[in-house]
């Protein structure tokens, strides 16, 4: 037999506002960072688990503030001066904990931001008093900022979120498979992005549709081989 090649093209990540949906796992800190104006202390803090669209939410924030975003591990080294006053993300910042440039570096951004009238916003899987942060100037900055927090995903937002990467991938898929799925899959928007990736190349490599016999075919490989 001729050996089929497929190929695992990359899919069309939105994250715009019109992308990102609203339910009631994440409504409140959605309204939350739709009134940055009114932040206490002009910073907040975005928690949630893997997955939970934090970092949508974060490019949410920065398409309407023009804010840079930057991930916690790049923060050594940063010209933290060109972004004083500005609007900055930092993502995954219960990285810095437990290495000294990094927090000190975190710090320093903090300080360089908000002293010019700048608005911070941070996101991390938990709030500060689980990071583990050494160094006090920034534990007690990061322990007063105002939090809010994405709850794991609901059935509406799993189903939503389903529809919108099957799109992204051009597969049309009807309602009955979606709530198929959602019961039967780990609570998470990773796990969907997932998902929705395995059932792709499966579809691919075999030149089958996306259909229920599949997906539980998938799903069975999925819960074999873990997150």
């Amino acid at each position: 037999m001729q050996e089929q090649f497929t190929f695992d093209l990359p899919a069309r990540e939105n994250r715009s506002r019109g992308d990102f949906f609203v339910s009631p796992s994440n409504a409140l800190a959605f309204e939350t960072v739709e009134n940055w104006q009114d932040w206490p202390g002009r910073k907040l803090i975005l928690t949630g688990p893997e997955g939970a669209g934090k970092t949508h939410l974060a490019h949410v924030w920065a398409e309407s503030t023009g804010a840079e975003i930057i991930n916690a591990s790049n923060l050594v080294g940063l010209d933290a001066a060109k972004l004083s006053g500005a609007s900055v993300v930092v993502e995954n910042a219960e990285n810095v904990a437990g290495q000294p440039k990094v927090e000190t570096a975190l710090f320093h951004l903090h300080n360089l931001v908000l002293a010019e009238g700048g608005y911070l916003l941070i996101t991390a899987r938990t709030p500060p008093r689980d990071w583990g942060l050494t160094l006090p100037d920034l534990t007690s900055r990061m322990n007063a900022a105002a939090t809010a927090h994405i709850t794991p995903p609901d059935d509406a937002l799993l189903a939503a979120v389903l529809v919108k990467l099957f799109a992204d991938r051009q597969i049309q898929v009807n309602h009955a498979l979606i709530t198929y799925l959602v019961p039967r899959m780990h609570r998470s928007l990773a796990e969907a992005a997932r998902l929705v990736k395995q059932l792709d190349k499966a579809a691919l490599a075999q030149k089958r549709a996306v259909t229920h016999r599949l997906a539980a075919e998938v799903l069975d490989n999925l819960d074999i081989t873990g997150p």
